[in-house]
């Protein structure tokens, strides 16, 4: 247990039975009050973010979330699956459960897979992917008027607004947060 103002964002901890993330604190502190923390949270299990105040001196339960390297296999319709690479154990996830995150897996690729006890909670992606564009219109000449964007479909089912000089065939960094174009990958 520790002091609700001793949180920092990226600490997880449990209350009332949810597990969330600390993603942001707002220590505040006036006149003769005790200190309140005001800390926005995302409740791990549904991924709703909250706001949530606590006064100085509450306690809080923190956990650790554990994280192991998998490697994604294939999506089976209902599932996605990972397997370890050491054991070789494989681990079938509901699709979805990660219907954000299947927008930004390719086979063979490493992700970190977190759980908290034996419940798996999900996967972390890198901040940005590589993902090839497999659909695009070709660029108009002459329309380049304030960073001209066209739409673009991506080998997992994305799609997404790129400049007007990317082609069909090209690969493309994409933001995973925000599923953004962000640059050319070659």
């Amino acid at each position: 247990m520790v002091n609700v103002t001793e949180l920092r964002p990226g600490n997880y901890f449990v209350e009332e039975g949810n597990l969330y993330q600390v993603l942001d604190i707002l220590l505040n502190k006036t006149a003769m009050r005790k200190m309140v923390a005001k800390l926005k949270v995302k409740n791990i299990r549904t991924g709703a973010v909250t706001e949530i105040s606590r006064n100085s001196g509450y306690p809080i339960e923190t956990v650790k979330i554990d994280k192991k390297k998998m490697q994604y296999l294939y999506d089976s319709g209902d599932f996605l699956v990972f397997m370890n690479q050491t054991t070789y154990e494989q681990l079938e996830l509901p699709k979805d459960r990660l219907e954000w995150e299947s927008h930004f897996l390719r086979g063979d690729e490493e992700v970190d897979v977190t759980s908290y006890g034996d419940e798996v909670l999900g996967v972390l992606l890198p901040a940005k992917v590589v993902l090839k564009v497999v659909e695009t219109e070709p660029a108009v000449r002459g329309d380049t008027v304030n960073k001209a964007m066209k739409e673009a479909t991506l080998e997992t089912g994305l799609k997404v607004r790129v400049p007007l000089f990317i082609e069909q065939g090209e690969e493309v960094y994409v933001r995973t947060d925000n599923g953004n174009y962000d640059g050319r990958a070659n």
